[in-house]
């Protein structure tokens, strides 16, 4: 069997072809988000179709950004980096268009679908999986499936509350929250006011040599280290799995663990911290197997 996957991000929307275990035809095409839902709905339709009409393929596969009722395929909701996203019904639209049957899942949860089958989770039961980009995001796996939670938005990982005195939530519901701090736009934020150079993380950390950038970085990492606390007390996990462009950086998770252990109760030193394996294509390979892991 043959799947059409899409995984539709804030900045591309990545598409190929899944059978076999592997993944071939892919693409990345800019999602132009800031035109609003229908226009990207438009986009990812217009890819399915190109597909179409060059390759057989029996079942659709789709990872987008958004809080996703996966049962009904609906966008429950989108910030506004997609406007008008919100509602969405992708799975009908999907199906009523191409005539095939259509899943639809959150993009951090179709990417720890991915890592599960074939990545850093394969064989493992219980884990979490989070990714550090715009925000933080999040997934959990227990009994060795998604749990999704009683409306499907388990893992919202970067409304932890970290900073319970910079709270202000009726101006800003994630005031005081882990991704305010935790996040690679907290990093780069944090950066900018040091430096404005210091504008991405390729940036910051081909400045890692400097003290002022080091210290900024190891603030930020003892950041991440607060919500992974909560998270590994909370869930008992076996592993922790870490993704997001900056994951790629080796002083990253190093640090990451020398900071964490010594955080932890001892009976829950056992859990181990590993590197997402699949990088940008998680959230395709999810989304290709989304049915054998939910």
């Amino acid at each position: 069997m043959t799947t059409m996957v899409l995984d539709i991000g804030g900045t591309a929307i990545k598409s190929g072809l899944y059978s076999d275990g592997a993944l071939s035809e892919i693409r990345e095409t800019p999602t132009e988000a800031k035109q609003g839902g229908g226009h990207v709905v438009s986009q990812a339709k217009e890819l399915i179709a190109d597909y179409q009409r060059r390759f057989d393929f029996q079942r659709i596969g789709i990872s987008t950004a958004g809080e996703v009722d996966s049962l009904r395929g609906i966008i429950a909701y989108a910030n506004e980096n997609i406007p008008g996203y919100t509602g969405t019904p992708l799975k009908d639209i999907m199906e009523q268009e191409f005539r095939v049957p259509t899943t639809v899942e959150n993009d951090v949860n179709a990417a720890a679908i991915g890592e599960a089958v074939f990545g850093a989770g394969k064989g493992v039961s219980d884990f979490a999986c989070l990714t550090y980009g715009t925000g933080v995001g999040g997934a959990i796996f227990m009994g060795g499936r998604l749990y999704s939670g009683s409306s499907f938005f388990a893992g919202t990982f970067g409304a932890i509350v970290t900073h319970p005195d910079e709270r202000n939530s009726g101006q800003d519901i994630l005031s005081g929250c882990y991704e305010k701090y935790a996040s690679t736009t907290a990093l780069v934020r944090s950066a900018m006011e040091q430096d404005p150079s210091l504008s991405d993380g390729r940036a910051i950390f081909a400045r890692l040599g400097e003290t002022q950038v080091k210290d900024l970085v190891d603030r930020w990492i003892t950041e991440i280290t607060y919500g992974l606390t909560t998270i590994i007390h909370m869930l008992n996990p076996a592993c922790v799995i870490l993704g997001g462009g900056v994951m790629e950086q080796s002083y990253v998770l190093e640090e990451i663990r020398a900071k964490l252990y010594g955080n932890l109760v001892p009976p829950f030193r056992s859990v181990r911290i590993e590197k997402a394996a699949l990088g940008n294509r998680a959230g395709m390979l999810g989304a290709a197997v989304l049915d054998q892991k939910r």
